[in-house]
């Protein structure tokens, strides 16, 4: 786990040195603020409201103990394992097995499965999941992940306006030439959702080995990830393909096609992850 830690801090180190290289070469000191400012501003308000907004887009319900006794007494069971409040708990009426965490923080944190993987995955796998998705919570991956995208959308934006308002025309000062500028424009925005990428495959990666350890089943993990990618590809699941933007949230790539891979993938591949897993158990016995 400190491996996933220390490749997701050296990834933020890199997006931000991209950042402060974009910013200083296309705007200046005062285009990269007016561009931190904007790209900030925007996934503040994401960060807070993103959970409200998410749950409501897929129409998730709100369950308890009297409306899902099993489900709800399996999240207790595995928040109390990982040392953290309770979370909201909710069912979403899709038939693609699935399941995500939203939340700024532990303690405004909700969590949620489809109907489809409540149905296909055994007791065991479907835990197995859920400590998955209480691990996101418990390391903050939400705070991550919108930490990364204000940067990423802060290089966007710079882009953006150095393309809108003319990157060259400035840039004497900067030694920068009009040709530079704007492969830098075309470019940059590029490798700030590569890395983007890279941050939310490794916060995958963390997820899966803090929710092996969390509910003490590596095997069932994976299990229920290879049994989740098997299924999810033959059963669309529409508001994700209405809005892609939140495919980096579900425990497998929701999206269907192919032409998400590798580098432009949100999640590493199933493979390595059933593979790492299982050497965890290895490793225990």
């Amino acid at each position: 786990m400190v491996g996933n830690w220390i490749k997701t801090s050296i990834l933020m180190a890199g997006i931000v040195v991209l950042f402060a290289t974009v910013g200083m070469l296309l705007g200046g000191q005062k285009g990269m603020l007016i561009a931190l400012l904007f790209a900030g501003g925007m996934n503040i308000y994401a960060y807070w409201f993103s959970d409200k907004m998410v749950l409501k887009m897929y129409n998730a319900q709100e369950v308890d103990a009297q409306s899902a006794p099993d489900f709800y007494a399996m999240i207790a069971e595995l928040a109390q394992r990982a040392g953290l409040p309770m979370p909201r708990v909710y069912i979403i009426d899709e038939a693609q097995p699935n399941a995500f965490a939203t939340g700024r923080n532990p303690e405004h944190a909700a969590v949620a499965a489809t109907t489809g993987i409540i149905q296909l995955l055994s007791p065991r796998e479907l835990r197995g999941v859920m400590a998955h998705e209480l691990t996101h919570v418990k390391h903050r991956d939400i705070l991550i992940s919108t930490m990364s995208a204000t940067v990423a959308g802060a290089i966007t934006a710079l882009a953006q306006f150095g393309m809108l308002f003319g990157g060259g025309s400035n840039n004497d000062e900067r030694n920068v030439s009009p040709v530079a500028s704007i492969i830098i424009m075309l470019v940059a925005p590029i490798a700030a959702m590569l890395i983007q990428m890279a941050i939310s495959r490794a916060r995958e990666f963390g997820a899966d080995q803090g929710g092996a350890e969390i509910s003490g089943d590596p095997a069932a993990l994976a299990a229920a990830l290879r049994k989740i990618e098997a299924y999810a590809r033959g059963t669309p699941l529409e508001t994700a393909e209405r809005h892609p933007e939140t495919a980096q949230m579900m425990i497998i790539n929701p999206l269907s096609g192919d032409s998400v891979k590798h580098l432009f993938s949100t999640h590493p591949s199933t493979d390595e992850r059933v593979e790492r897993l299982l050497a965890m158990r290895q490793g225990s016995a």
